[in-house]
Order: structure tokens, then C-alpha cells, then sequence
């Protein structure tokens, strides 16, 4: 077998090996490796806000889009010195160490892993039992498209907004979207999910022939179903403006709700790399109140 052809960069202060730079991940339109870091590094300005406090679970495909990948929650024992981490739930068996990736390098770094997608949970490092954001996670259930989702999630906002809670949109980069509550309060993640499963249940009511709150494949068919699961303690979410593993270099893009409403109306919502990068230049970072904004959910019987 070759071996692998490393260079030496320098990248936010750090000396990083990175190898194979000509290597085609994405097949379908010959997007490589090198691509894949470039684009990191220069999203990690609006990027890393978001995932620098909070320990991340790597998704990666070695071999490109077209084979298999794998999930890897601990952070790799080869990582280098400076790359910290991030005690969490892990599994049953305890908590373990993830990635926590607060520079520019440390995204190089995994990105030249063929890291592809970022997935982060609702809380920070040092605190995993409180969670700073809540998500509902819409998943469409063929035929329904992300049209659908669109509907939903302006359904979503109405509720949240009767409620006094601000929410903010974004693709998932695959077939769905996400809206998320940012906290920023100390909460539970029993509160969330239980919330979350509330606002569900009333829209499943509402729109019985749109929406589903039940897991089971069977009942998703033409619907879309709002994972409020997604709130749980041990759980992540896509990170905004991390990369997919699809045909194309898809992105999970921040968006304005004015966008969600011409979505519902058909408007295509799908960002590849190039596309967020001309945004970010443009509108800057559409999800940074999610940083700050303080909420609090209503408590039961409120």
C-alpha cells in the first residue's frame, strides 16, 4: 500500500500534518480533501461560537461519501497535544472524553480526518447536565419533502411565539430542518424533552394529516415528524454549518424565517459549501443570538 503523502501547514499557530489533499470525497462532483479543509477553515469563523464549549461527536468517511462511515464519540488518542476535550455522557458504561474543537486548527485537524459532519449535544463542556438550547428536529417522511418541514416549523414558531420564546431556523444539510430555542438559563433535559414532546402532541392534534410525534416508521409516511428526542442528555444534533456526507457538499445553514416562509412555498433551501461561504461573507452568522439570548421554558401548569 502507498503511503500516504503528508505535507506540513501551519494553521492558527499550530504545525498540522495533514496527508492525501487530492483525494476525492465527495465522487459526485470531485470535491476532495483539500476542499473539505479549506472550507473548515474558513467557516470557523461563525462555526466555532457554536461547538468551542461543547464536547463533539465526529462522523467520518475515510474513503468518501460513497462507502461507509463511522461515528466516533471519543476523541482519538493520536489527537495532538494542544487539541483539548470535553467530559460526557458517553454510554452506559460512563462518561468519555470528546473532542472539544475551539480553534481554527482543531477544526483543520479533524477535517483532515475526513471528519465530514460535526455533531454537538445541547449542553457545554463541564456542565452536561444542563442544557443551554433546545431543538426540535424535523424529519420528513417520503413523499413529504422539506416544503413540509418548512410548513411545520412556521407552525412551531406560532407556538413558541404564544409562549414568548424567539426561535431560530436552519437546514439540517439532508432532507430536513431544525429549529432551535436557545436557553442560556439553567435547565433540565427532562424540561426540554418533555416540552418539546408537548409542542408535538398539540400540532400532531392540530395538523393529524402533516404531523407525527411517534417514532415508528410505519406512521411517518407522507408526514413529518417532530423529534423531540433529540433533547435528551446523551443525544446530538448536526452542528450549524457543519459539512454532510452526501452527494453533494451539503451544509447545515442557518436561515431567516422570511426563508423558511418561501420554502413552505417551494422556494429550494439546500446550501452547498461554496453557497455558505458567500452567505456568511454577506450576512454574517444568522444563528449568533443563539449564543446569548437568555429563556427560560414554562414550567408545567404555567
Amino acid at each position: 500500500m502507498a503511503e500516504a503523502q503528508r505535507v506540513h501547514v501551519e494553521v492558527d499557530g499550530h504545525r498540522l500534518a495533514v496527508s492525501n489533499l487530492d483525494k476525492v470525497l465527495f465522487p459526485m462532483v470531485g470535491f476532495t480533501k483539500a476542499q473539505v479543509i479549506d472550507y473548515y477553515v474558513r467557516v470557523a469563523e461563525v462555526m466555532l461560537p457554536h461547538i468551542a464549549d461543547r464536547g463533539v461527536t465526529l462522523r467520518r468517511w475515510p474513503d468518501g461519501v460513497t462507502s461507509d462511515g463511522f461515528f466516533e464519540k471519543r476523541c482519538p488518542s493520536h489527537r495532538p497535544g494542544w487539541l483539548g476535550t470535553c467530559l460526557g455522557p458517553g454510554d452506559r458504561r460512563g462518561g468519555i472524553e470528546y473532542c472539544r474543537l475551539d480553534s481554527v486548527a482543531a477544526l483543520a485537524w479533524t477535517a483532515n480526518l475526513a471528519a465530514l459532519e460535526i455533531h454537538s449535544p445541547m449542553s457545554r463542556c463541564g456542565d452536561p447536565d444542563s442544557p443551554s438550547m433546545l431543538v426540535f428536529d424535523l424529519d420528513p417522511g417520503e413523499p413529504a419533502t422539506i416544503v413540509e418541514c418548512c410548513e411545520v416549523a412556521l407552525e412551531i414558531r406560532d407556538v413558541l411565539d404564544t409562549v414568548g420564546l424567539a426561535s431560530y431556523p436552519k437546514t439540517s444539510g439532508s432532507k430536513g430542518l431544525q429549529v432551535y430555542v436557545p436557553l442560556n438559563t439553567p435547565h433540565e433535559h427532562d424540561h426540554c424533552s418533555d416540552f418539546a414532546l408537548a409542542v408535538a402532541q398539540l400540532l400532531e392534534k392540530k395538523l393529524a394529516n402533516l404531523v407525527v410525534s411517534n417514532m415508528a416508521k410505519k406512521v411517518r409516511k407522507g408526514k413529518v415528524l417532530i423529534d423531540w428526542s433529540q433533547n435528551s442528555r446523551h443525544k446530538t444534533t448536526i452542528a450549524p454549518y457543519s459539512l454532510r456526507a452526501k452527494d453533494r457538499p451539503t451544509v447545515s445553514t442557518p436561515l431567516l424565517w422570511t426563508e423558511v416562509g418561501e420554502g413552505a412555498d417551494g422556494e429550494p433551501l439546500v446550501f452547498e459549501a461554496a453557497d455558505v461561504l458567500e452567505r456568511m461573507a454577506e450576512r454574517g452568522d444568522l444563528f449568533a443570538d443563539t449564543l446569548t439570548i437568555e429563556q427560560q421554558l414554562p414550567t408545567p401548569g404555567s
